[in-house]
Protein backbone atom coordinates (compact mmCIF):
# COMPACT_ATOMS: atom_id res chain seq x y z
CA UNK A 1 0.00 0.00 0.00
CA UNK A 2 1.15 3.56 -0.60
CA UNK A 3 0.68 6.75 1.36
CA UNK A 4 -2.16 9.14 0.63
CA UNK A 5 -1.08 12.70 -0.13
CA UNK A 6 -0.77 14.91 2.90
CA UNK A 7 -3.48 17.38 3.78
CA UNK A 8 -2.68 20.86 5.13
CA UNK A 9 -0.96 20.97 8.51
CA UNK A 10 -3.01 19.08 11.07
CA UNK A 11 -3.34 20.24 14.68
CA UNK A 12 -1.55 18.01 17.18
CA UNK A 13 -3.57 15.47 19.15
CA UNK A 14 -4.68 17.03 22.41
CA UNK A 15 -7.66 17.14 24.73
CA UNK A 16 -9.01 20.02 22.70
CA UNK A 17 -8.85 18.22 19.35
CA UNK A 18 -12.31 16.75 18.94
CA UNK A 19 -11.22 14.77 15.89
CA UNK A 20 -9.23 12.47 18.18
CA UNK A 21 -11.48 11.72 21.11
CA UNK A 22 -11.63 8.32 22.77
CA UNK A 23 -14.00 5.46 23.42
CA UNK A 24 -17.65 5.58 22.28
CA UNK A 25 -17.12 8.80 20.32
CA UNK A 26 -14.74 7.06 17.96
CA UNK A 27 -17.04 4.10 17.50
CA UNK A 28 -19.86 6.54 16.84
CA UNK A 29 -17.71 8.28 14.23
CA UNK A 30 -17.18 4.98 12.43
CA UNK A 31 -20.93 4.39 12.24
CA UNK A 32 -21.21 7.50 10.08
CA UNK A 33 -18.68 6.04 7.66
CA UNK A 34 -20.65 2.88 6.85
CA UNK A 35 -21.69 2.97 3.21
CA UNK A 36 -25.39 2.73 2.43
CA UNK A 37 -24.86 -0.79 1.15
CA UNK A 38 -23.85 -1.87 4.68
CA UNK A 39 -20.14 -1.85 3.88
CA UNK A 40 -17.35 -0.93 6.26
CA UNK A 41 -14.03 0.17 4.77
CA UNK A 42 -11.09 -1.40 6.62
CA UNK A 43 -7.45 -0.34 6.81
CA UNK A 44 -5.52 -3.59 7.08
CA UNK A 45 -2.07 -2.49 8.25
CA UNK A 46 -0.26 0.27 10.11
CA UNK A 47 1.28 1.67 6.94
CA UNK A 48 -2.15 2.43 5.52
CA UNK A 49 -3.35 3.65 8.91
CA UNK A 50 -0.51 6.20 9.09
CA UNK A 51 -1.42 7.41 5.61
CA UNK A 52 -4.96 8.17 6.75
CA UNK A 53 -3.66 10.07 9.79
CA UNK A 54 -2.85 12.92 7.41
CA UNK A 55 -6.58 13.73 7.26
CA UNK A 56 -7.88 15.94 10.06
CA UNK A 57 -11.31 14.29 10.08
CA UNK A 58 -9.87 10.79 10.56
CA UNK A 59 -10.80 10.09 14.17
CA UNK A 60 -8.07 7.73 15.37
CA UNK A 61 -4.58 8.25 16.77
CA UNK A 62 -3.36 4.65 17.02
CA UNK A 63 -3.93 1.50 14.99
CA UNK A 64 -4.89 -0.78 17.89
CA UNK A 65 -7.67 1.56 19.00
CA UNK A 66 -8.90 1.80 15.41
CA UNK A 67 -9.06 -1.99 15.01
CA UNK A 68 -10.91 -2.36 18.31
CA UNK A 69 -13.46 0.26 17.22
CA UNK A 70 -13.98 -1.53 13.91
CA UNK A 71 -14.43 -4.87 15.65
CA UNK A 72 -16.90 -3.32 18.11
CA UNK A 73 -18.87 -1.82 15.25
CA UNK A 74 -18.99 -5.10 13.33
CA UNK A 75 -20.04 -7.04 16.43
CA UNK A 76 -22.71 -4.48 17.27
CA UNK A 77 -24.22 -4.62 13.79
CA UNK A 78 -24.17 -8.43 13.84
CA UNK A 79 -25.92 -8.53 17.23
CA UNK A 80 -28.68 -6.40 15.72
CA UNK A 81 -29.06 -8.83 12.82
CA UNK A 82 -27.56 -6.35 10.35
CA UNK A 83 -25.53 -7.79 7.48
CA UNK A 84 -22.15 -6.12 6.97
CA UNK A 85 -19.61 -6.40 4.18
CA UNK A 86 -16.00 -5.44 4.80
CA UNK A 87 -14.09 -3.71 1.98
CA UNK A 88 -10.38 -3.10 1.64
CA UNK A 89 -9.75 0.63 2.11
CA UNK A 90 -6.57 1.56 0.24
CA UNK A 91 -5.41 5.14 0.98
CA UNK A 92 -3.73 5.65 -2.39
CA UNK A 93 -6.78 4.39 -4.26
CA UNK A 94 -8.86 6.71 -2.09
CA UNK A 95 -6.68 9.72 -2.92
CA UNK A 96 -6.87 8.86 -6.63
CA UNK A 97 -10.65 8.46 -6.39
CA UNK A 98 -11.05 11.87 -4.77
CA UNK A 99 -8.79 13.49 -7.37
CA UNK A 100 -10.65 11.83 -10.27
CA UNK A 101 -14.11 12.75 -8.96
CA UNK A 102 -13.15 16.21 -7.73
CA UNK A 103 -14.38 15.67 -4.18
CA UNK A 104 -12.61 16.79 -0.99
CA UNK A 105 -10.61 13.96 0.53
CA UNK A 106 -10.73 15.19 4.14
CA UNK A 107 -14.44 14.50 4.67
CA UNK A 108 -16.21 11.46 6.18
CA UNK A 109 -18.78 11.65 3.39
CA UNK A 110 -16.01 11.21 0.83
CA UNK A 111 -14.78 8.10 2.62
CA UNK A 112 -18.34 6.76 2.57
CA UNK A 113 -18.59 7.41 -1.16
CA UNK A 114 -15.27 5.65 -1.81
CA UNK A 115 -16.27 2.67 0.35
CA UNK A 116 -19.48 2.31 -1.66
CA UNK A 117 -17.42 2.32 -4.86
CA UNK A 118 -15.14 -0.41 -3.53
CA UNK A 119 -18.18 -2.42 -2.44
CA UNK A 120 -19.39 -2.41 -6.04
CA UNK A 121 -16.10 -3.10 -7.81
CA UNK A 122 -13.33 -3.99 -5.36
CA UNK A 123 -12.30 -6.69 -2.88
CA UNK A 124 -14.87 -7.38 -0.15
CA UNK A 125 -15.77 -10.22 2.19
CA UNK A 126 -18.87 -10.72 4.34
CA UNK A 127 -18.58 -10.38 8.10
CA UNK A 128 -19.93 -13.43 9.89
CA UNK A 129 -18.54 -12.94 13.37
CA UNK A 130 -14.92 -13.89 12.69
CA UNK A 131 -12.22 -11.96 14.62
CA UNK A 132 -10.27 -9.32 12.74
CA UNK A 133 -7.17 -11.50 13.11
CA UNK A 134 -8.86 -13.90 10.67
CA UNK A 135 -10.79 -11.35 8.64
CA UNK A 136 -7.82 -9.15 7.68
CA UNK A 137 -5.70 -11.90 6.06
CA UNK A 138 -8.77 -13.15 4.20
CA UNK A 139 -9.49 -9.66 2.89
CA UNK A 140 -5.88 -9.14 1.81
CA UNK A 141 -5.90 -12.54 0.07
CA UNK A 142 -9.07 -11.53 -1.78
CA UNK A 143 -7.44 -8.30 -2.92
CA UNK A 144 -4.34 -10.15 -4.14
CA UNK A 145 -6.49 -12.70 -5.95
CA UNK A 146 -8.45 -10.01 -7.76
CA UNK A 147 -5.29 -8.15 -8.76
CA UNK A 148 -3.71 -11.38 -10.01
CA UNK A 149 -6.74 -12.28 -12.11
CA UNK A 150 -6.95 -8.80 -13.63
CA UNK A 151 -3.25 -8.75 -14.48
CA UNK A 152 -3.14 -12.29 -15.91
CA UNK A 153 -6.35 -11.74 -17.88
CA UNK A 154 -4.97 -8.56 -19.40
CA UNK A 155 -1.80 -10.36 -20.48
CA UNK A 156 -3.81 -13.20 -22.02
CA UNK A 157 -5.99 -10.73 -23.93
CA UNK A 158 -2.92 -9.03 -25.39
CA UNK A 159 -1.67 -12.25 -26.97
CA UNK A 160 -4.29 -11.98 -29.70
CA UNK A 161 -4.74 -14.59 -32.41
CA UNK A 162 -2.28 -17.24 -33.55
CA UNK A 163 -0.60 -16.18 -36.78
CA UNK A 164 -0.81 -19.74 -38.13
CA UNK A 165 -4.28 -21.03 -37.18
CA UNK A 166 -6.10 -17.81 -36.28
CA UNK A 167 -7.29 -19.12 -32.88
CA UNK A 168 -7.34 -16.77 -29.92
CA UNK A 169 -4.24 -17.81 -27.97
CA UNK A 170 -5.47 -16.70 -24.56
CA UNK A 171 -8.89 -18.31 -24.91
CA UNK A 172 -7.38 -21.57 -26.17
CA UNK A 173 -4.93 -21.64 -23.25
CA UNK A 174 -7.73 -20.99 -20.76
CA UNK A 175 -9.75 -23.90 -22.17
CA UNK A 176 -6.72 -26.16 -21.93
CA UNK A 177 -5.99 -25.02 -18.36
CA UNK A 178 -9.59 -25.66 -17.32
CA UNK A 179 -9.37 -29.18 -18.75
CA UNK A 180 -6.12 -29.84 -16.92
CA UNK A 181 -7.59 -28.65 -13.62
CA UNK A 182 -10.65 -30.85 -14.06
CA UNK A 183 -8.44 -33.86 -14.76
CA UNK A 184 -6.20 -33.14 -11.78
CA UNK A 185 -9.18 -32.99 -9.42
CA UNK A 186 -10.91 -36.02 -10.90
CA UNK A 187 -7.82 -38.22 -10.56
CA UNK A 188 -7.00 -37.11 -6.99
CA UNK A 189 -8.12 -39.23 -4.08
CA UNK A 190 -11.04 -38.05 -2.00
CA UNK A 191 -10.49 -35.58 0.82
CA UNK A 192 -9.11 -32.08 1.06
CA UNK A 193 -6.97 -30.81 -1.82
CA UNK A 194 -4.69 -27.78 -1.65
CA UNK A 195 -3.31 -26.69 -5.03
CA UNK A 196 -0.71 -24.01 -5.76
CA UNK A 197 0.18 -22.80 -9.25
CA UNK A 198 3.12 -20.46 -9.85
CA UNK A 199 4.19 -18.84 -13.11
CA UNK A 200 7.50 -17.00 -13.39
CA UNK A 201 7.83 -13.93 -15.58
CA UNK A 202 8.33 -10.20 -15.66
CA UNK A 203 7.78 -8.25 -13.58
CA UNK A 204 7.04 -10.84 -10.88
CA UNK A 205 5.97 -14.41 -10.24
CA UNK A 206 2.21 -14.95 -10.18
CA UNK A 207 0.79 -17.40 -7.65
CA UNK A 208 -2.73 -18.79 -7.39
CA UNK A 209 -4.16 -21.10 -4.74
CA UNK A 210 -7.18 -23.37 -4.88
CA UNK A 211 -8.83 -25.30 -2.05
CA UNK A 212 -11.09 -28.16 -3.13
CA UNK A 213 -12.93 -30.67 -0.98
CA UNK A 214 -14.76 -33.83 -1.94
CA UNK A 215 -18.52 -33.42 -1.60
CA UNK A 216 -20.97 -36.05 -0.34
CA UNK A 217 -21.66 -37.06 -3.96
CA UNK A 218 -17.96 -37.52 -4.69
CA UNK A 219 -17.60 -34.36 -6.78
CA UNK A 220 -15.07 -31.62 -6.09
CA UNK A 221 -16.37 -28.57 -4.27
CA UNK A 222 -14.51 -25.27 -4.48
CA UNK A 223 -14.95 -21.52 -4.66
CA UNK A 224 -15.66 -20.52 -8.25
CA UNK A 225 -13.69 -17.27 -7.97
CA UNK A 226 -10.66 -19.15 -6.64
CA UNK A 227 -10.93 -21.67 -9.47
CA UNK A 228 -11.19 -18.92 -12.09
CA UNK A 229 -8.07 -17.22 -10.72
CA UNK A 230 -6.20 -20.51 -10.61
CA UNK A 231 -7.18 -21.40 -14.17
CA UNK A 232 -6.24 -17.93 -15.44
CA UNK A 233 -2.73 -18.09 -13.96
CA UNK A 234 -2.20 -21.62 -15.30
CA UNK A 235 -3.45 -20.51 -18.72
CA UNK A 236 -0.98 -17.62 -18.73
CA UNK A 237 1.89 -20.02 -18.07
CA UNK A 238 0.76 -22.29 -20.88
CA UNK A 239 0.11 -19.49 -23.37
CA UNK A 240 3.33 -17.55 -22.78
CA UNK A 241 5.42 -20.71 -22.36
CA UNK A 242 6.73 -19.30 -19.08
CA UNK A 243 8.43 -21.55 -16.51
CA UNK A 244 6.36 -22.53 -13.54
CA UNK A 245 4.75 -25.37 -11.72
CA UNK A 246 1.69 -26.82 -10.04
CA UNK A 247 1.73 -28.83 -6.82
CA UNK A 248 -1.09 -30.43 -4.89
CA UNK A 249 -1.40 -31.77 -1.37
CA UNK A 250 -4.21 -34.17 -0.61
CA UNK A 251 -5.34 -34.92 2.92
CA UNK A 252 -7.48 -37.91 3.82
CA UNK A 253 -8.26 -39.12 7.35
CA UNK A 254 -6.23 -42.11 8.58
CA UNK A 255 -3.75 -41.95 5.70
CA UNK A 256 -0.51 -40.07 4.97
CA UNK A 257 -0.84 -36.80 3.07
CA UNK A 258 0.24 -36.99 -0.56
CA UNK A 259 2.20 -34.28 -2.34
CA UNK A 260 2.85 -34.33 -6.07
CA UNK A 261 2.99 -31.97 -9.00
CA UNK A 262 3.87 -30.93 -12.50
CA UNK A 263 6.23 -28.43 -14.10
CA UNK A 264 5.47 -25.91 -16.82
CA UNK A 265 8.18 -25.86 -19.45
CA UNK A 266 7.92 -24.25 -22.90
CA UNK A 267 4.14 -24.47 -22.77
CA UNK A 268 4.08 -28.17 -21.85
CA UNK A 269 2.75 -29.72 -18.65
CA UNK A 270 5.15 -32.38 -17.35
CA UNK A 271 4.75 -34.61 -14.26
CA UNK A 272 7.42 -34.35 -11.57
CA UNK A 273 9.06 -37.52 -10.31
CA UNK A 274 8.76 -38.49 -6.66
CA UNK A 275 12.42 -37.57 -6.22
CA UNK A 276 11.89 -34.12 -7.71
CA UNK A 277 8.94 -33.48 -5.42
CA UNK A 278 10.95 -34.62 -2.41
CA UNK A 279 13.87 -32.37 -3.38
CA UNK A 280 11.58 -29.38 -3.85
CA UNK A 281 10.01 -29.75 -0.41
CA UNK A 282 13.06 -30.89 1.51
CA UNK A 283 15.65 -28.37 0.30
CA UNK A 284 16.02 -24.91 1.82
CA UNK A 285 15.39 -22.42 -0.99
CA UNK A 286 17.95 -19.92 0.32
CA UNK A 287 20.83 -22.08 1.55
CA UNK A 288 20.32 -25.22 -0.51
CA UNK A 289 20.63 -27.31 2.66
CA UNK A 290 18.49 -30.38 3.14
CA UNK A 291 15.42 -30.00 5.34
CA UNK A 292 13.88 -32.90 7.24
CA UNK A 293 10.82 -34.25 5.45
CA UNK A 294 7.45 -33.93 7.15
CA UNK A 295 6.22 -36.95 9.03
CA UNK A 296 3.24 -38.84 7.69
CA UNK A 297 3.67 -37.38 4.19
CA UNK A 298 4.25 -39.23 0.92
CA UNK A 299 6.16 -37.34 -1.77
CA UNK A 300 5.10 -39.10 -4.92
CA UNK A 301 4.61 -38.94 -8.67
CA UNK A 302 1.21 -37.67 -9.84
CA UNK A 303 -1.46 -39.97 -11.22
CA UNK A 304 -1.82 -40.32 -14.97
CA UNK A 305 -4.13 -37.59 -16.23
CA UNK A 306 -4.81 -39.39 -19.49
CA UNK A 307 -3.79 -38.53 -23.03
CA UNK A 308 -6.75 -36.23 -23.64
CA UNK A 309 -5.81 -34.06 -20.66
CA UNK A 310 -2.22 -33.59 -21.79
CA UNK A 311 -2.29 -31.97 -25.26
CA UNK A 312 0.94 -30.43 -26.48
CA UNK A 313 1.48 -26.71 -26.27
CA UNK A 314 -0.15 -24.39 -28.76
CA UNK A 315 2.77 -23.14 -30.85
CA UNK A 316 2.60 -19.64 -32.26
Amino acid sequence: MTHAPQSPERPSCSAGNTAHTDGPTKRHALRHEVAGTGTVGLLTDEHDFRAMRHYRTFAFADFATYLQAVEDLLSSRASQGTHTTVALFDPQDYADFCADTGIAADLPSSRVRFTAEVAATGPTIPYDGQPLADLIPALVDEAVRRATVEYASALLARLGACTFCGEDIGRTAFTRAAGLLASILSTARTGKRHLVCSVSGAPETLIAVLHADTGPDGTSQFDEAEARAFTTVLALGLATQSPGGLVMRTTTPSAPDRIYGWRLRAGDFEPLTAGEVFDAYCTDADSGDLVSPESNVDYCAPPDLGRNAMPSAHRH
